[in-house]
């Protein structure tokens, strides 16, 4: 049976964390304020995170790290249902307002750190017994590219990444390889996952309100990667370098940011099946990984 009353309350508390007039209140009572050197825009549109939450991936049997709870608006959403969730915040002076606004959420653990500096395979490890977890963050715009590659990156145990975007970035992420709109980080996420575009979030759904539209995006980890290159190294600087200077074509852009002798890089894109005058955006994974095997033979 349904326990209305803890439905209403519940209700009532997101709600609550929802409301401008709420969250300057308890900020102020805990002598903190918005950061914008740390990207700080909190939601105050009640049916985002509740979304998110339901997208994570995350159950009664799955954990969750989130990066940069706020007051705790998607925290307390993922308490709700995930087994534990773990949240990384940076700012020291948020820890006594989560400690009010999260204090009836028992399956929820605060840590003081920077998630890109944080142990995150000892964090999973000790609160969630290694087991596989989803990440979920409503990510500050200007570290939006540098926490999902860590994640991705760090070859950590984990089922999918949430995660609310500019707009922009969400639709270069979740572009199709290949495609006029993919770029470098197009490419890159596509060998660790698949994305796909949840839903879009406007600008008047924060506070302060942004200069720009948001998405969230979900990121499914891939069992293995769609292409297995030589020297996987190499592989993400050949797709680093090729998409260094857009208006170029790919065999100037990539000799120029590798470094190498224009008439070698021409040769390994004639080895590889590439047309000479092709640019980056038109190359997918497969044709990548065969340029950057043929390369790692030439230069060695």
């Amino acid at each position: 049976m349904i326990n209305v009353k803890l439905c209403v309350l519940a209700d009532i508390k997101m709600s609550r964390l929802s409301d401008i007039s709420y969250i300057k209140d308890v900020m102020e009572r805990h002598g903190t304020a918005f950061s914008k050197a740390l990207g700080q825009n909190f939601l105050i549109n009640p049916s985002i995170c509740p979304k998110m939450a339901e997208n994570s991936g995350a159950d009664e049997n799955t954990g969750v790290i989130e990066v940069g709870p706020g007051i705790g608006v998607l925290t307390y959403e993922l308490s709700k249902v995930a087994k534990k969730v773990v949240s990384i915040e940076l700012d020291k002076r948020l820890l006594s307002v989560l400690e009010e606004t999260l204090s009836d959420c028992s399956n929820v653990k605060i840590i003081n750190d920077d998630v890109l500096k944080a142990d995150i395979n000892k964090i999973i490890e000790e609160e969630f017994g290694g087991e596989k977890v989803c990440v979920c963050a409503n990510l500050p715009y200007y570290i939006t590219s540098p926490v999902i590659m860590h994640f991705l990156e760090g070859n950590f145990p984990l089922k999918a990444l949430t995660v609310m975007v500019q707009k922009e970035a969400a639709e270069r992420i979740c572009a199709k390889p290949g495609s006029r709109e993919s770029g470098a980080i197009t490419i890159s996420i596509h060998y660790y996952c698949e994305p796909e575009l949840l839903f879009k979030v406007s600008r008047g759904s924060f506070l302060p309100a942004p200069n720009v539209d948001s998405a969230v995006i979900k990121l499914n980890i891939r069992e293995k990667p769609p292409v297995e290159p030589k020297n996987k190294e190499l592989f993400f600087k050949v797709i680093k370098a090729a998409f260094s200077q857009r208006r170029k074509t790919a065999v100037n852009s990539v000799a120029s940011g590798l470094s190498l002798n224009k008439a070698l890089v021409t040769e390994a894109f004639e080895k590889a099946n590439l047309p000479i005058d092709i640019r980056a955006e038109k190359m997918d994974l497969k044709n990548f990984s065969n340029l950057s095997d043929v390369i790692n033979e030439i230069i060695q």
